[in-house]
């Protein structure tokens, strides 16, 4: 099993979740939160004065997927969530040694 854990654009979260219900994906994870990269923020206008803003809002999903899945998961979050703008976001995957769902105590691949 792995965890594929994309940062997005807020904006773009509904398409990704629907993506990965098309393919599948009965459960995810969904946390705001804020970064930067290349893109290092930017500069606003708030009553007369400039202020920088280092760090931009962005969304989070998490989802735990078998590992032949996997790669399919990656390709619908990319197609869902591209812009082609500076700030699209990254995708990260980890090997998950364990799941276990705490209502019925099942584990592996049928906790998921």
């Amino acid at each position: 099993m792995k965890k594929v854990e994309a940062i997005i654009k807020p904006f773009k979260l509904d398409e990704a979740r629907e993506a990965l219900s098309e393919m599948g994906v009965t459960g995810l994870t969904v946390t705001e939160v804020k970064g930067f990269g290349r893109q290092k923020g930017h500069t606003e206008l708030y009553r007369g004065a400039e202020y920088v803003v280092d760090f931009l809002p962005k969304v989070k999903i998490e989802v735990i997927v078998g590992d032949s899945l996997v790669e399919r998961a990656i390709e619908a979050i990319i197609k869902a969530a591209r812009t082609g703008k500076i700030g699209d976001g990254k995708i990260f995957v980890t090997t998950v040694e364990q799941v276990v769902r705490i209502r019925t105590g099942e584990s592996g691949e049928d906790a998921v």
